[in-house]
């Protein structure tokens, strides 16, 4: 074996290794009685191991309607932006019309814009609309927060399939929706999945906007519950490695199910049509 190939391997040994511990040690600690999680010496595996961390998530905290709240606005708003940007995408890459490089550049100039500089205006907006603490409200802001980004990102899967193809379904008596859905959008069926999950992970993440418009207990997500163990005195880290875990699941069970979608997508754009 040549040093070329023992130097990469031990560089990216190294990488895995960086990347995995933080994952690893949310999961022991996660599993460690409270006694053990300050001890000193550190401890790399639990002495005994104990899920009272996760029985208190559920007995206690009511963590299940939080997840519950958060897999709701992650499906729900990430299929909407998801629509959106496929159709926006399609009028942006398909037709000319005066504006659409404004209408792109005004989309690109939104993401460099900080949240919080409109954080004022959105919250007496949402408060005039009777949004706060519901749900439907923080969905509405996230669609609004990801179709710009997502537009964009969809003219460009659209861009790569040839027009040819949709001009051919015409030919034998589509319209232009029907080309579109039963021709255009089976092709790009990655990028479609590329979006929705990057929709779906940003939502699911999201503390911010959540802490801000939600403040009852019924509507809480996931991100805004966690925040609820940093308290003025103390952190619950065993309640928030748990949490952590079990927050992690879903966007697994999600990127197992689509992984293949996924890949083709994000190296789409790396191969020339």
């Amino acid at each position: 074996m040549s040093v070329r190939r023992v130097a990469k391997a031990v560089v990216l040994g190294a990488w895995l290794l960086i990347t995995v511990f933080p994952l690893y040690w949310i999961v022991v600690t996660s599993l460690k009685p409270k006694s053990e999680i300050f001890s000193m010496p550190l401890r790399y595996w639990p002495g005994e191991l104990t899920f009272e961390h996760y029985a208190e998530l559920f007995s206690f905290a009511d963590f299940g309607r939080y997840l519950l709240n958060s897999m709701v606005v992650a499906l729900v708003s990430a299929a909407v932006v998801t629509v959106i940007g496929v159709l926006g995408g399609y009028v942006l890459a398909r037709f000319d019309f005066p504006g659409r490089g404004a209408l792109m550049l005004a989309f690109l100039v939104t993401q460099m814009i900080p949240l919080f500089i409109a954080l004022g205006p959105l919250y007496l907006l949402m408060s005039d609309l009777g949004l706060l603490n519901r749900l439907p409200g923080l969905m509405v802001v996230y669609v609004a927060m990801l179709v710009p980004f997502c537009t964009i990102i969809m003219r460009g899967f659209h861009e790569r399939v040839p027009a040819a193809l949709e001009e051919a379904a015409q030919v034998d008596g589509a319209s232009r929706l029907q080309a579109m859905v039963r021709v255009i959008i089976p092709v790009m069926l990655p990028g479609v999945a590329a979006t929705f999950i990057f929709a779906f992970v940003q939502v699911w993440n999201e503390l911010f906007l959540a802490i801000t418009f939600i403040d009852s207990e019924d509507a809480k997500t996931v991100p805004v519950a966690m925040n609820s163990f940093i308290t003025q005195y103390d952190i619950d880290w065993g309640s928030m490695a748990a949490a952590t875990v079990v927050s992690v699941i879903p966007t697994l069970v999600l990127f197992a199910a689509i992984r293949r979608y996924i890949v083709e997508g994000l190296t789409a754009g790396a191969v020339k049509g």
